[in-house]
């Protein structure tokens, strides 16, 4: 008889952290794996934390947009 097959773990989602540097003009910080069990505004806050080593100054403009939606989004 054969060994069922153990699926492994599921792939880490990751997140695209951007800065906004100008109105309208963004940069990109980095890429943070996405830490599972939070919800998807905390994860993103965690994100751009991770991606700029601490909490962004008052007034700064970040964004985290999950990795495959920014591929996907290119495709256009």
């Amino acid at each position: 008889m054969a060994k069922p097959i153990i699926p492994s773990a599921a792939p880490r989602a990751w997140f695209v952290v951007l800065h906004e540097f100008t109105p309208g003009r963004w940069q990109i910080v980095g890429e943070v794996p996405r830490r599972p069990g939070l919800p998807a505004r905390a994860a993103r806050i965690q994100a751009v934390r991770e991606a700029i080593g601490g909490d962004p100054a008052p007034g700064q403009g970040y964004a985290a947009v999950l990795r495959n939606e920014w591929r996907i989004a290119a495709e256009l």
